[in-house]
Formats: C-alpha cells, structure tokens, sequence
C-alpha cells in the first residue's frame, strides 16, 4: 500500500497495514500517529515528517527511513532488524527494548536519542550527531565509527573493543565502565580528559599530540 503525500498526523494505522504487504510513505504527515504493534516489515519512509509518532513494538524488518523524522519518535519494544536510518531527524528518540540487529544510522541528527537497554547485535553509526545521547552498555565492537559527535553523550558500559574512530569527537562523554580495549582513538577530539576517563581508555592507541595534551593539563611539558 502506497501513502503519498498524505495528512496521517495523529491517525491510528496499524488496522489499515496487511502484513503480507510492503508499505511507501512518501512525504506523509505522521506527527502522532498510532503505528505501534503495525506490521511495517520492508516498509520505506521517505521524507515524512514523524514528530512524536508512535512505532511502540512495530514488526520493522527491513525497512527503510530516508530524510524527514522529527523530535520524540517511539520506537520501544519495536523490531529493528536490518533497517537502514539515512539523513533522519532522530533527536530524543526511543529505542529502549527495541530489537537492534544490523542497523545502521546514516548522517542523522540524534541528539538526545536514548538507544540504552536496546537488544540485538547492535548497530553501526556514521556521519550523525549524538549529542547528549544516552547509549549506556550498547556495544560498537570493532566497528569503525567515522565523523560521530559524542559530545556530553552518556556511554557508560559501553563497548569499544577495537573500534577504530575517525574525525569523531568525544568531549564531555560519560566514559564509567566503557571498555576501550585496543581501540584506535587518535582519529577521536578527546577533550580534556579527567583521570577516569584515563581509565576508560586503558588499552587504547592514541598519537602524539593527543598524549602531549593530556600530559599538560597535568601540567607536565613534552619537548
């Protein structure tokens, strides 16, 4: 079933979406709209604006969000299989009990986003802005994470085991319990460091001019 174009704010969908059809929004209105426990499987957004919309347990297998979004998007308790975020306005969304497997988030504007006590095998993240995000004990292992800012965002518990970050900032991020073992930060703006934050990063590579700063703010020089 084809929605384009369409005013759907604040409307109840899920009775009108079969399940063994593949749904387009195109450039649809869905502020507050009533998606949860909707079968959207394979289903693409193009454009549409989401502001507040609810997606609460929604079968999301496969689909696809390009460009529109909006503040406050629910997407707790949903399945998140293998779906593709790209240019989409995620700010303060909710990803608490989502199923998280193969996701991946595109240049997208995340500020606030809570993703912690997510399930599944996680997601990559590249090119987006996660701001004061909440993604406590999420795990990015191995990923490479490439122009993500984390400024202020809380990362306690999470895991970065060999991640290799590039052109990414981690100023003001919450570092308690996050394990950088191995990890390859000298792509990363660490800010000012405290000594806990110090601790995160046992294990990690950082380059010369990364160290020589953290070592003056202790007050000692490198010559």
């Amino acid at each position: 079933m084809n929605f384009d174009g369409e005013d759907l704010s604040r409307t109840a969908l899920a009775h009108r979406l079969a399940p063994d059809e593949t749904h387009l929004f195109r450039d649809c209105d869905l502020t507050e709209a009533d998606l949860s426990r909707a079968a959207l499987a394979g289903a693409r957004f193009e454009s549409c604006v989401l502001e507040q919309a609810d997606l609460r347990g929604a079968d999301l297998d496969g689909a696809v969000f390009a460009g529109g979004g909006g503040m406050r998007i629910r997407f707790n308790d949903a399945d998140l299989v293998d779906v593709r975020f790209t240019d989409v306005d995620l700010s303060s969304a909710q990803f608490g009990g989502a199923l998280l497997t193969d996701v991946s988030f595109t240049g997208c504007r995340m500020i606030g986003a809570s993703l912690t006590a997510s399930r599944g095998t996680g997601f990559t993240v590249s090119r987006s802005n996660l701001t004061l995000a909440n993604l406590g004990g999420c795990s990015l292992r191995g990923e490479t994470i490439e122009g993500v800012r984390f400024d202020d965002a809380d990362l306690s518990g999470c895991d970065f085991t060999e991640a290799t970050f590039s052109d990414c900032r981690l100023r003001g991020a919450k570092l308690l319990g996050a394990v950088f073992a191995k990890a390859d930060l000298r792509g990363a703006d660490l800010g000012e460091p405290d000594d806990g934050k110090l601790r995160a990063y046992t294990g990690a590579t950082i380059n010369r001019a990364q160290a020589a700063a953290i070592l003056a703010a202790r007050g000692i020089t490198v010559i």
